[in-house]
């Protein structure tokens, strides 16, 4: 199995008319490329292009004998320049919009002479972006799995990113405190509240529910940087593919959602399915059901992987 980081050199000219050269890193597992099909994974916004292996932040799905095989397919995943797994970083993280990665990974696909995908696949801002690349190329993909993520950002989601905005440009342990706003939104009341049930840590005096997100907060600021973690906030904030463009897709589209996604909601996911399945006959929509929000995506693999196999 190929795990080893490569690079394509592109020169792009952002939407915003700003021209970059970025070294756009990425990862294959599986089978040799073009000798089997492929299936591209948009990673999430804290993700990287390690899917699969040991270390892989996908193996549940992605591997041998996994429900993504990679005794089967060929799977790439691209990571999104300036997320810091490639030590490429964007300072001026403005400049890029969704459909700017969107571009880049089709010019990408380009370089690396990949006409056809079987699958695009990504959880949260990384369907996003698979949203964004169809709308801009419809015959891309015979299947398309948008996981806990819409074809836009949404007001409330626009407004948590808002909030997390104002915390990563603070001066007093940014990264930490945005991690554990977010943390909250990635999760239920009802996931925390069953989970931890006011237990208090005598040694530590504070409960165990605020050591957990101080764990995590200072986890992330461990392995990530605050200038990745303020452009993939920008990106999650201005998801916006082009609604009239949605229904010239020629993909066999699954949708799937978390009936309790503080992020997504399933209904703003379900909304969109209907209005696509007024004019599409091969659409459908699959609801994880969990109490724990948002993360489900990375939690629920049983049912996740149920849902996968039968869509394949």
């Amino acid at each position: 199995m190929k795990t080893e980081l490569k690079y394509i050199t592109i020169s792009y000219q952002t939407n915003s008319q700003k021209e970059y050269h970025i070294p756009l890193s990425y990862q294959l597992f599986g089978k040799e490329l073009f000798s089997s099909p492929i299936v591209l994974v948009n990673h999430a916004l804290t993700g990287n292009s390690n899917v699969s292996g040991e270390k892989g932040w996908w193996k549940q799905l992605i591997g041998e004998n996994q429900v993504i095989d990679t005794n089967k397919y060929t799977v790439l995943c691209f990571n999104i320049p300036g997320n810091g797994y490639d030590d490429f970083l964007i300072d001026d993280y403005e400049d890029f919009t969704p459909s700017d990665i969107a571009n880049i990974f089709l010019k990408g696909l380009e370089i690396l002479k990949i006409k056809n995908l079987h699958v695009i696949i990504g959880g949260s801002l990384g369907g996003g972006i698979g949203w964004e690349m169809l709308a801009k190329s419809p015959n891309l993909a015979e299947i398309f799995i948008p996981i806990a993520c819409d074809f836009k950002t949404h007001d409330w989601l626009h407004a948590q990113c808002l909030v997390q905005k104002f915390l990563l440009n603070g001066n007093d342990k940014p990264l930490q405190k945005a991690r554990i706003h977010a943390m909250l939104c990635y999760r239920t009341p009802q996931s925390l509240n069953d989970r931890f049930q006011n237990k208090y840590n005598q040694e530590k005096q504070n409960l165990e529910s605020e050591d957990w997100l101080i764990y995590h907060g200072n986890a992330l600021n461990e392995r990530f940087s605050l200038k990745s973690y303020k452009l993939m906030n920008h990106l999650l904030m201005n998801i916006n593919a082009e609604e009239n463009q949605l229904e010239k897709i020629q993909a066999r589209m699954h949708m799937i959602s978390v009936d309790t996604d503080l992020f997504f909601p399933a209904s703003e996911i379900r909304m969109c399915f209907e209005k696509l399945k007024e004019k599409k006959e091969n659409v459908f929509y699959h609801e994880i059901k969990s109490i724990h929000g948002h993360d489900a995506f990375l939690m629920e693999y049983e049912q996740l992987n149920n849902i996968i196999k039968n869509i394949l």
